[in-house]
């Protein structure tokens, strides 16, 4: 955990503590909630009360005040735990997803908002992604018409993550007409706006796995939303959300590394203890060889993860990094729980021995929030020069 970094001293006491509230929720608690579609309010409120979820948010609201190197390390912790990518989505909007208000809200807004969020009290979730626009923003028809000192807002989003929980939507909207804009990314003002239940309609999305964090389709039907919740200057959303990709993808990464990691000391275990043959089957190099390239390639994807941390905090340009350790993370993640799963022969496919949950969390880092194939496209456009694709 973490060899691919200088760990301090406070790096090793913040890992030490986060991995102390992880380690009171088993492999056993997190099978039940997937079981039964259960959201980890336990969980969350025991990493609240820890104050975690202000790592990177200031400390005149409440926070740590730290950068994105010690929040990936408290990510890659808690992806690291029996909870895996379910316990890391639980909370990681409150470490990224409100990022916007810290850099464009205002002093009031800021007051208003971010205590409650800190402290666990107010859940959040995204509202971005949008059934007919996928990966294209500028391309959403939600649509916030203003009147006089409100909004009213129509439209549709989808994989919604914890809106069964939220109170609060941070909210992308078309402001302006697409067609009356310059440019597509024009137009678009980003809110902080209630859930509410007369106006906001969630249904959940049946999914391969991640059962204990529901993700969802939200309606929206004439919510109001008072211009004192738009967050900086109207028509600039689109830019405003750009500002958080990057501890995204940076975070991301670190989960995905966390779950292989553990996905990996679970067939290592068991390599040791499963007898075949009068042998441990550890000892044959057909187990061995494939678990060694998985700890390699996690150790890889670490240094470029953390690497990408580290510019980050230091103010300097990462977005290639951030999206490498994304694309090496999710497939190192990958390859360590299916390896894991075939270690484990039968039993990998076994509820009982819990990585063929691993499994399927993992499966979500390569598509979310970005696939593996847009980065390569970023990747191949911006560091190799060759012409933009999409």
């Amino acid at each position: 955990m973490i060899e691919a970094m200088t760990m301090t001293p406070d790096h090793a006491a913040l890992k030490e503590a986060v991995q102390a509230v992880c380690d009171q929720f088993d492999d056993h608690y997190w099978a039940e909630l997937d079981r039964t579609h259960t959201f980890p309010h336990e969980f969350c409120r025991a990493i609240a009360d820890g104050g975690w979820l202000g790592i990177a948010m200031p400390t005149e609201y409440g926070g740590a005040g730290l950068g994105v190197t010690e929040a990936a390390i408290m990510m890659q912790t808690v992806g690291a735990s029996a909870g895996v990518f379910a316990a890391c989505s639980a909370i990681h909007i409150n470490i990224f997803g409100l990022h916007s208000i810290v850099k464009h809200g205002t002093d009031e807004q800021k007051q208003r908002w971010l205590p409650g969020v800190i402290s666990g009290e107010t859940r959040a979730c995204f509202g971005v992604t949008e059934p007919d626009a996928g990966l294209d923003t500028s391309r959403i028809k939600t649509r916030a018409v203003r009147h006089g000192d409100h909004y009213v807002v129509h439209g549709q989003k989808i994989w919604t993550s914890t809106a069964q929980q939220a109170q609060k939507i941070v909210l992308l909207a078309r402001t302006t007409p697409i067609e009356q804009c310059e440019k597509p990314t024009d137009g678009i003002s980003l809110f902080f706006a209630d859930m509410d239940p007369r106006y906001v309609r969630v249904t959940e999305i049946p999914k391969m796995g991640r059962h204990a964090v529901n993700s969802n389709q939200t309606f929206i039907d004439g919510l109001v939303i008072p211009v004192a919740d738009r967050i900086g200057a109207e028509g600039k959303g689109f830019r405003y959300i750009l500002d958080s990709l990057n501890p995204e993808r940076i975070l991301n990464a670190a989960e995905a590394i966390g779950i292989g990691r553990r996905a990996l000391a679970k067939a290592a275990q068991y390599a040791k203890e499963r007898v075949v043959f009068n042998r441990p089957i550890g000892m044959n190099q057909s187990i061995q060889h494939p678990l060694a390239e998985c700890w390699s390639e996690l150790y890889a994807a670490e240094l470029m993860t953390m690497h990408a941390a580290q510019l980050y905090d230091a103010g300097k340009p990462c977005g290639a990094q951030a999206n490498a350790g994304k694309y090496l993370a999710a497939d190192a993640g990958f390859h360590a729980c299916d390896r894991s799963i075939r270690t484990h022969g039968g039993m990998g496919y076994a509820a009982e021995y819990h990585v063929e949950r691993y499994f399927r969390e993992m499966v979500a880092t390569q598509i979310a929030p970005v696939s593996r194939e847009m980065i390569l496209s970023f990747i191949a456009e911006r560091e190799l020069g060759l012409p933009k694709s999409y």
